[in-house]
């Protein structure tokens, strides 16, 4: 066993002075922040300063493959590893490789599999944080260098592969969203003899309802045309009391991305009333986030339960209070309803039907779906649509669960590995 601070040099950020637009403006320079270590392998930051910056505050530039520890906040014990140069703030500690002692992604794993004991330094204070004295003098176990390479080369090739399905799902979806936009925006679906419509010279009618020209032979309807009924959310119980008996997992908005494209499913066990079975979600329904948000982030937040979704869960599955789902009157209007929405949500339409409640903004759910104009696309060409981009959100779920058994196997291996409890 080492004291960290004997064999690695640490050091933490700072923040420029946000008023200073010459430390951010058209920066280039990755900046992480003390929410963004629990990334695990980090190859992305959300902010950049400027190399002036660099040079006249104290913020300090990490080598590739420094590993990074939160300090403080939400995050606190987190810990991650750059995959590139990165700044950071205050609230992170940056731990500098030492490559003739230490193989650095060891270390990483080490010190994730160590996480809760980071932790504990930090509890009975005011304020919960980890220092740098703390991490410097936390005790390491460093096997041969030889031996830490394998052991991290084995962990490291699952989280790559895991990092590789979320890379591809990103891709899968915004090939959806190209066929979407291709289909249903400049209207070039296959037309007669599979010709692209609009290009061919498809005839278009302009509806001032919709601001735009659709093909001269659809109609337009309101989202409301496109459902058949509504569910409710429920919450249930934490465990089996009276009569709620009924076991389901319960879909949150925060469930949502590990749904649909990134990350492990973490949706809750409840129990729930027989009576409220008639809630339990089914293939083709869509999930609405009705309550939550934040200020840069709407409510509106979109979810589609397939097959592949429904059999990543041992049990039904049901929405929380906080969201509402739709079964849709023709199942093939799923990924074009769906797209459609998600559309409208980037391009942040639902902050314009949001209102407040006890400082939780609520979506005006049942206002814009009994308003809201949209084309009536006929049966026929959801149908074609349905059949070109289902397997795209298929082999999404596909990699999703594969995800969900690498990250299995990880955990599995990880504290046995650094225990010696297995060896290489």
């Amino acid at each position: 066993m080492a004291k960290l601070g004997d064999i690695f040099k640490t050091t933490s950020g700072s923040t420029p002075l946000s008023s200073n637009k010459s430390f951010y403006d058209n920066g280039t320079i990755s900046w992480l922040t003390s929410g963004e270590v629990s990334q695990g392998k980090i190859s992305y930051t959300k902010k950049f300063i400027t190399q002036k910056a660099l040079e006249k505050t104290s913020v300090k530039l990490l080598p590739k493959h420094s590993v990074v520890v939160a300090m403080y906040g939400a995050t606190v014990g987190e810990v991650g590893i750059l995959n590139i140069e990165s700044t950071t703030n205050q609230a992170v500690c940056g731990i500098l490789p030492n490559l003739g002692k230490a193989n650095p992604f060891y270390i990483y794993y080490h010190l994730l599999n160590r996480k809760s004991e980071l932790i504990k330094f930090a509890s009975g204070s005011a304020r919960t944080n980890i220092s740098q004295k703390i991490i410097q003098d936390f005790e390491i176990n460093l096997p041969s260098l030889q031996t830490q390479t394998v052991i991290a080369n084995i962990l490291s090739s699952l989280d790559d592969k895991i990092e590789l399905n979320n890379t591809i799902n990103k891709e899968l979806e915004n090939l959806a969203k190209n066929i979407y936009d291709y289909w249903f925006v400049q209207f070039d679906f296959p037309g007669e003899n599979k010709r692209p419509y609009k290009s061919s010279g498809g005839k278009m009618k302009f509806y001032h309802e919709l601001g735009r020209e659709i093909p001269a032979d659809w109609k337009i309807g309101k989202i409301s045309d496109y459902v058949e009924k509504y569910k409710g959310g429920d919450w249930g119980k934490e465990a089996i009391i009276g009569n709620y008996t009924e076991k389901v997992h319960c879909i949150r908005g925060t469930d949502f991305p590990s749904l649909t494209g990134v990350g492990n499913i973490n949706a809750p066990i409840r129990y729930i009333l027989p009576k409220n079975t008639a809630k339990k979600l089914d293939i083709g329904d869509l999930i609405i986030e009705i309550s939550g948000g934040s200020p840069t982030q709407s409510t509106g937040r979109i979810c589609y339960i397939n097959q592949r979704i429904l059999s990543r869960f041992d049990s039904d599955i049901i929405t929380s209070n906080f969201c509402k789902a739709i079964t849709l009157q023709d199942s093939n209007a799923l990924y074009f309803l769906y797209l459609y929405w998600v559309k409208l949500y980037e391009n942040g339409h639902f902050f314009n039907f949001e209102g407040k409640t006890t400082g939780i903004k609520n979506f005006l759910f049942d206002i814009f779906v009994s308003t809201h104009f949209i084309p009536k696309v006929p049966y026929d060409l959801l149908k074609s649509f349905d059949l070109q981009v289902a397997p795209l959100f298929n082999k999404i779920q596909q990699n999703l669960q594969e995800s969900e058994y690498l990250a299995k196997t990880r955990d599995f291996l990880l504290p046995m590995l650094m225990s010696g409890q297995i060896s290489v």
